[in-house]
């Protein structure tokens, strides 16, 4: 059966912020900036990009765990959530983030929703503490020819029938390879100028609250064609 599943980004899609970023810039070493420009000029992947900046990073699991408490999650978030699964769309969050980081804000946001929580697979990079810091883990094999830390486009591939109708809400640089292959794509920032440069199928959103409303003006005609049922 055709099915609509919606990709989600984490960090600035989910999130208000970058929270990679923002560990970045309270316990990382200033040089993480210099790493970073390096990845957007293209001249490394975000694989190789991750690994070096972890690698500045001193921070306990507490101190990050702290972190996590003060993040800002998309006050539309889980109403838009609510509607897909009512819509029985599956809902997957792909990051090139870090799952102590996902786990730990999407537990604190969705403490009243456990079913919903326990409904929406993560795909991401992990973090380990070693004896001599923080080291970045990488779950997806090295394969990616854009050497990226988790390929988003085989994510998506690899859980995603052919026929399927992909729906990707994004908003960075490390989301315009999933960009390429999805039905339509959700855009904000900087994504939003390559889905334009690119000619790419996109509508731009600035929250969840828009992707919610366009949901909502297009389920008769998507029910229709994917035979969608209600939730009871």
């Amino acid at each position: 059966m055709k099915r609509i599943k919606f990709y989600l980004d984490f960090d600035g899609t989910i999130t208000q912020n970058d929270v990679v970023d923002l560990i970045l810039d309270r316990f990382a070493d200033k040089s993480w900036q210099k790493v970073e420009k390096e990845w957007q000029e293209g001249k490394i992947g975000s694989r190789e990009c991750l690994t070096r900046q972890l690698k500045l990073v001193k921070a306990s699991p507490e101190d990050l765990k702290k972190l996590c408490g003060e993040v800002a999650v998309d006050p539309h978030f889980t109403p838009f959530l609510n509607l897909a699964l009512k819509m029985e769309c599956k809902v997957t969050i792909v990051s090139d983030g870090f799952g102590f980081v996902i786990r730990n804000v999407l537990e604190r946001h969705l403490s009243d929703y456990p079913d919903i929580l326990k409904s929406i697979p993560v795909y991401s990079n992990e973090i380990e503490w070693t004896g001599s810091g923080v080291k970045a883990v990488f779950n997806s094999p090295d394969l990616c020819r854009h050497k990226c830390a988790n390929c988003k486009p085989e994510v998506i591939k690899n859980s995603a029938w052919p026929d399927d109708t992909v729906l990707f809400v994004g908003d960075g640089l490390s989301d315009r390879f999933a960009s390429q292959i999805a039905s339509l794509t959700f855009a904000k920032g900087k994504l939003l100028q390559y889905c334009k440069d690119n000619e790419l199928a996109y509508e731009a959103y600035t929250d969840f609250g828009d992707v919610q409303k366009w949901f909502l003006k297009n389920y008769d005609s998507l029910k229709s064609r994917y035979a969608i049922q209600p939730s009871a």
